[in-house]
Parts: structure tokens; C-alpha cells; sequence
């Protein structure tokens, strides 16, 4: 069963830009009151709160923040507890927490030496792992209280071992992986009033300019509006060929196909413990 999403609170962790900015912009459009979380960048933080509130109709009008930046860095459990704590005071509730936040380092997958730097490996289960279970402890009574959700951001090298080094395999496969397995024993621990899911994307181009993200809400974007790229990017044109040509559909996915899930995940009142693998069938 689906349920309205108007006036309920997101804290979306890392959302000030890509992914995380095209989630805001989704669950905004289901008029959820939203949470963006950044590390350091307040001009880009404020920058996308001002365009989701730009964007609202003039017919919605509320006496309740809609958009709120809050700055916290998620490889501290400190800042993870402060931030909903904030995010609570200031909205009065929480609803749905997107745990968008991660890391990794580009180096060669493929050589061995490269992929047992020890510091790279803690890095990668911090963020890749601790901060998601740190902020499902940090939100847990809120979440119980309104019978919500944790949804998370893992990568299609969770379940497919591949990527841009050994260690991003945490983002390409053992950190992230080991997020997979957390999520559904997060799932079972928290039930049965909080629900808690993932979503693993493929390679995603995505873009900077939080306008193309209103935009896609209101009207039609075409795969040539997106010039401005970051993550995707940092792959070369013939790694990203090779990758395209291996996926079933022959195509990317998107970031608005991956907020359109986490939006589905945040509605269904009867899915946990779920991976949704959002890849064009790039793992099969």
C-alpha cells in the first residue's frame, strides 16, 4: 500500500548535488518538507534550497520550513547524532532518512597492491558502512514514531564485483556489499514499525545544475540538457563506451530512475530489507 508523502520530513545525508540534489527534487515534488545535509559547501547547500523553494507552486503555502541546510560531516558519528537532532527540532518530525552519503578512491581495480592501503579500507567502511548504521541509531525513535524509512545509496558493485579500484569495491563491492547485508539486518532489528532499503545505481552522469533537476519535475529534459557532469565523468569516454555497451538496455541510468525509486521506497508501506539494482542490467 502507497501512502501521501505531503508535509512529511526527509533528511536526505549528502544532498546538496547530484544524486542526493535529484532525490530532493523528487520527494519535493511529492511536497515533502526536506533536510539537506552537506559537509562543507554551504553556497552550493543553500543555492538548491533556494531553487526548491523557487520552484514551489503559488498555491502551496505553508507556515512550516519547507527547505532547510544543515552542515554535518558523516565520517564523525558526533555530527551524524547533531544532525538529526536538528533536523528534528527544526522540522518536528522525520519521516524518511536517504543515508546518500559514501566514499572512494579511482585507482587500478585490477592491481592487487592497490587495493590494501589500510587507511583507504576505513575510510571506505566508515562512510560506506558505519555512518548508515550510525544514522539509523541516531533516528530510530523518530523513525518509530512515525512508522518511516531509511533508505540508502549503495552501487551496483555490491552485487557485482567490478569498479574503479578493489577498495571502491566497498563502493564496487565488500564496503558496499557489506551496506547491502547491514541494510537487511537493519530491516529485520528496526521492524516492524521502520522500514529499511537500498538502491545500487550504475555508473551515473550526474549533473550539478540543480535548475535541470526542477526542471525534469515540470517539464521534459533530453539526455543534451546534461552538460555539466561530475561523477560519471571521472571515467574515461572509452571505459564509459565499453560500459554502456555491456548493459542490457544500452543506455545509463539516471538520476531521476534512482530517485524515482527511493521515492517508490518511501511511499510502500510494504517493502524491507530490499537492494533495488538500477544498472540498464548492467550486473546480469
Amino acid at each position: 500500500m502507497a501512502s501521501s508523502l505531503v508535509g512529511k520530513v526527509a533528511l536526505i545525508t549528502a544532498g546538496s548535488a547530484g544524486l542526493g540534489a535529484a532525490i530532493a527534487s523528487k520527494l519535493a515534488a511529492a511536497q515533502m518538507r526536506i533536510v539537506i545535509n552537506y559537509a562543507s559547501n554551504s553556497a552550493r547547500a543553500t543555492e538548491l534550497v533556494k531553487s526548491l523553494s523557487d520552484a514551489l507552486p503559488p498555491t502551496e503555502t505553508t507556515s512550516e520550513p519547507r527547505f532547510i541546510a544543515i552542515q554535518a560531516d558523516l565520517a564523525k558519528r558526533a555530527d551524524i547524532v547533531r544532525l538529526v537532532e536538528e533536523s528534528v527540532r527544526a522540522m518536528g518530525r522525520l519521516d524518511v532518512v536517504v543515508s546518500n552519503g559514501g566514499w572512494t578512491r579511482f585507482s587500478n581495480f585490477n592491481n592487487l597492491d592497490e587495493g590494501v592501503i589500510e587507511s583507504d579500507w576505513d575510510q571506505c567502511f566508515n562512510m560506506n558502512v558505519k555512518s548508515h548504521l550510525f544514522l539509523m541509531h541516531a533516528s530510530k525513535e523518530h523513525l518509530e514514531a512515525t512508522e518511516g524509512a531509511l533508505i540508502t545509496t549503495s552501487s551496483v558493485a555490491s552485487v557485482k564485483p567490478s569498479g574503479s579500484s578493489l577498495v571502491r569495491t566497498p563502493t564496487t563491492a565488500v564496503s558496499k556489499a557489506a551496506q547491502i547485508h547491514l541494510v537487511k539486518a537493519l530491516a529485520m532489528i528496526v521492524s516492524p514499525k521502520v522500514r529499511v532499503n537500498s538502491i545500487s545505481p550504475g555508473i551515473l552522469l550526474t549533473v550539478c545544475l540543480h535548475s535541470l533537476f526542477l526542471q525534469s519535475l515540470y517539464s521534459v529534459v533530453t539526455p543534451a540538457d546534461y552538460r555539466v557532469k561530475d561523477w560519471g565523468m571521472k571515467f574515461s569516454e572509452e571505459h564509459l563506451a565499453a560500459a554502456k555497451e555491456k548493459t542490457l538496455l544500452k543506455r545509463f541510468a539516471t538520476v531521476e530512475d534512482c530517485a524515482e525509486q527511493v521515492l517508490t521506497f518511501a511511499k510502500s508501506k510494504s517493502v524491507t530489507g530490499q537492494n533495488a539494482v538500477i544498472d540498464s542490467g548492467f550486473s546480469i
